[in-house]
């Protein structure tokens, strides 16, 4: 298993799996609109994108959007995106990916790493075996 950070020549193998991690969450299947989207974060280093390759085949990806703490007055990083080729699962890969952006969170002195995922998601029972501990100060409101 490799993890390496996304650029732009790994567009091909990248949108595919983000395609799938959105038909996961119930959107319908956009390759052309994925590439787009991917495209702009890439190019404009709007976030964070790490790949895992087994055998050369992308499997898995985690994204992550830099965020901020107006309280505490420091950086940290938003893990909004954590995804694994179902053929790949129960292998150590979300919890690899995790691992590398915690990691990343301390080689730049972040504040830490916020996850953010859908209440029914299984993973999370990962995220709280690698020490995550579920917010019960705050509360997300959406306004479309």
């Amino acid at each position: 298993m490799t993890i390496h950070q996304a650029q732009i020549k790994d567009l091909n193998v990248l949108v595919p799996l983000f395609d799938a991690y959105r038909i996961f969450y119930k959107q319908e299947s956009n390759l052309e609109a994925s590439k787009v989207f991917l495209k702009d974060l890439l190019d404009q280093n709007k976030s964070i994108i790490y790949i895992v390759s087994i055998n050369n085949k992308a499997v898995g990806f985690t994204q992550l959007f830099p965020i901020f703490s107006s309280v505490s007055m420091q950086p940290m990083y938003l893990l909004n995106d954590l995804f694994v080729d179902s053929n790949h699962r129960s292998q150590g890969i979300g919890e690899a990916l995790i691992n590398r952006a915690k990691q990343l969170c301390k080689e730049e002195n972040k504040k830490g790493l916020a996850i953010q995922t859908a209440f029914d998601n299984p993973a999370q029972h990962l995220y709280e075996r690698l020490g995550f501990v579920k917010d019960t100060d705050l509360q997300f409101f959406w306004k479309n």
